[in-house]
């Protein structure tokens, strides 16, 4: 474990994608077609292959090839006809496996769109608040499922249409993507939208608590006595905001850091396991595979590889 552990290199950090760097000639389109929403379609191998982010929000279709996803601190797996909606900032990357010689003409249709026009407009248009829920989950990657036939239609549309009838075709998709009930999230935990500002505010406290300080011992109890709650009722409030129970949501949070720091760093599992707030490392082993579905080791691996491709 010691020789494999120093064999492999440190990472970098993902690379951040400018907007000068965009050239027609990469697949996306001039300056002076793209406005608020720009479509891309590449190929593979391609430069734009590589582990990086972006400022705006990334709607990704496979069309061709299998391989290894990586998004954020999750990796999995893709095949044609994956549809993931990347959020501002998260990291991600799609590294196929089974690349013919003469590679792939087309291999992925995007639409990318930032964030401060559409917030700015859901001010002024209430109808478009309703892409809101939509935007916070894409902060973690959402994968969408069953959508290809209509998310391909959607792409042409948008990309042969300009101004005014683009945007509507856009804001069609993005109501059909918010209503959709057939996704899951991707990389780290997601709250769900809470009733009132009091109790929202409440559990993003609560989150803070648990993020800010990952090796504190902290109990439901003891969270719940700051609240003025009951222990049950603590537990059912925080159930709904966040999905998981107290104790599943904590390791969760611990493991996507050791994901991180498994990542970006050379340093022994074992202490990565009690950096994040695990006693023993059997413990942290176990909780590891649960949640990603490898062992930390495998990981570490795997992550190495992120490199190859977008």
């Amino acid at each position: 474990m010691v020789s494999s552990l120093h064999a492999l290199p440190r990472q970098p950090k993902p690379e951040l994608e400018h907007a000068f760097s965009r050239s027609p000639a990469l697949g996306y389109e001039p300056p002076e077609e793209a406005g608020f929403i720009r479509c891309l379609s590449h190929g593979f191998p391609t430069p734009l292959a590589r582990w990086h982010y972006h400022d705006e929000y990334e709607l990704h279709l496979i069309t061709a090839s299998s391989g290894k996803v990586f998004v954020g601190d999750w990796i999995g797996q893709f095949q044609p006809g994956q549809l993931v909606l990347t959020g501002p900032r998260l990291p991600h990357n799609w590294i196929s496996m089974d690349v013919p010689e003469a590679g792939y003409a087309e291999r992925d249709l995007v639409v990318q769109f930032p964030h401060e026009p559409l917030a700015a407009a859901c001010e002024g248009i209430p109808e478009l608040r309703e892409v809101l829920p939509l935007l916070e989950r894409a902060r973690h990657g959402i994968e969408f499922f069953g959508l290809q036939p209509r998310a391909t239609e959607h792409w042409h549309r948008i990309k042969s249409c300009h101004g005014l009838a683009r945007f509507g075709v856009f804001c069609e998709w993005m109501g059909e993507l918010a209503q959709c009930t057939d996704f899951r999230l991707l990389s780290s935990a997601q709250l769900q939208s809470e009733d009132s500002d009091t109790q929202l505010a409440q559990i993003n406290a609560v989150v803070s608590r648990i993020t800010d300080n990952l090796a504190a011992p902290l109990s439901a109890a003891d969270l719940a006595h700051e609240l003025g709650m009951t222990e049950s009722r603590f537990s059912r409030f925080f159930r709904r905001a966040t999905g998981n129970t107290f104790t599943d949501f904590v390791n969760l949070i611990r493991v996507n850091r050791a994901c991180q720091l498994l990542q970006e760093s050379e340093r022994y599992i074992t202490h990565i396991a009690y950096e994040v707030g695990f006693n023993n490392l059997a413990n942290f082993n176990r909780r590891f595979l649960d949640i990603k579905g490898m062992t930390p080791s495998e990981y570490r691996k795997q992550a190495a590889g992120r490199f190859g491709s977008r």
